[in-house]
């Protein structure tokens, strides 16, 4: 998913990520919530043009697009390691079992 925002946005995405590959987040700014997403309103353009502010709505999308990828590499990442965990028990539980038939047939 962050190839695909990268890609639309540019590396500035890759900026607002600290070392460890966390999302970077000033303690101004707070992960979004989807009533925010849901009530959001934007300005209205300058006199002499019809619509909404493109800057406003697009500053606004570029968060809603970090926040979502952010999210999503965070359900990928979890998907994995529950993977590895269970792949881990899997060889623990056939070890487990070998082991009590080696000792079962040497009663």
């Amino acid at each position: 998913m962050r190839h695909l925002v990268e890609r639309l946005f540019g590396s500035r995405a890759a900026r607002h990520r600290r070392p460890d590959g966390a999302p970077y987040r000033s303690r101004y700014c707070l992960p979004l919530l989807p009533a925010q997403v849901r009530d959001r309103r934007f300005r209205r353009t300058r006199l002499g043009r019809r619509g909404l502010d493109p800057d406003d709505v697009r500053r606004f999308l570029d968060r809603v697009a970090l926040e979502l990828a952010d999210a999503q590499e965070s359900a990928e990442r979890a998907h994995r390691e529950t993977v590895r965990i269970k792949d881990a028990l899997r060889r623990w539980q056939s070890e487990q079992t070998r082991t009590r038939d080696r000792y079962a047939l040497h009663r």
